[in-house]
């Protein structure tokens, strides 16, 4: 599947991971700068892998009564769209520094590649992640005796543009410690929890997942190339 943002192939973004945990305001420095590059025409796009340390961020529609244990993690305001969400070690953070201004100027079209991104790479993986009409990320429905029970949220997005450059993304639950999502109320959903590829028991390595994402990617929006993180602790 090939999203009308992959340019037909002609934009090769480069591609990072950080094998250590990035301090949330090093990371957002960080994506600052490339974000000032990119609309310069100084720098390629960058799809950047990490983990955090445990922490809550809020986004730009997030309600105070959604934080739950204030005391619990740091908490970082952050600029991008959603409401309150966790990181921590085992989930894969993936942030997105793309030029929408060579890529069509659809915002739309974007955050259903970044869907349509993850739900592939679950695939591969042997997971059926879905999209919601009425709520931005991917699920996954839990069955019991049959019947669909519920359904958890398995991937966050929230995404910011400047000057028609993304940057934030999306951040898969690998193998997190659920119970830290307590502290808030996910994204603003209540009625829904969360997962991650451990809970549904599926046992595999942060390496195992980073291909994934980066086969996938590379189907929908096109092709990348290794380069070193923008920063590392």
């Amino acid at each position: 599947m090939e999203c009308p943002l992959s340019a037909a192939g002609l934009i090769t973004a480069n591609w990072a991971i950080s094998r250590s945990p990035v301090p949330y305001q090093r990371a957002v420095a960080a994506m600052e700068a490339r974000v000032e590059a990119i609309w310069r025409g100084e720098a390629a796009e960058l799809i950047w892998l990490l983990e955090h340390p445990p922490l809550y961020t809020a986004g730009v529609s997030a309600k105070s009564a959604d934080l739950l244990a204030p005391d619990r993690f740091p908490v970082f305001a952050s600029g991008r769209g959603g409401r309150f969400t966790y990181h921590g070690p085992g989930q894969r953070v993936a942030y997105v520094m793309i030029d929408l201004g060579r890529r069509g100027r659809d915002l739309r079209a974007f955050v259903g590649g970044l869907e349509a991104w993850i739900i592939e790479a679950l695939a591969s993986l042997g997971v059926v992640g879905e999209r919601r009409c009425d709520r931005i990320g991917v699920w996954v429905a839990r069955n019991e005796g049959g019947q669909p029970a519920r359904e958890d949220k398995i991937a966050a997005i929230g995404i910011k543009v400047r000057r028609w450059v993304s940057f934030h993304g999306v951040s898969l639950n690998v193998a997190p410690n659920l119970e830290h999502f307590a502290g808030i109320v996910p994204c603003g959903i209540a009625e829904h929890g969360v997962t991650s590829l451990s809970a549904l028991g599926l046992e595999v390595g942060m390496e195992v997942v980073d291909l994934a994402l980066k086969a996938a990617f590379q189907d929908i929006f096109g092709p990348v190339a290794d380069t070193p993180p923008p920063c590392d602790t």
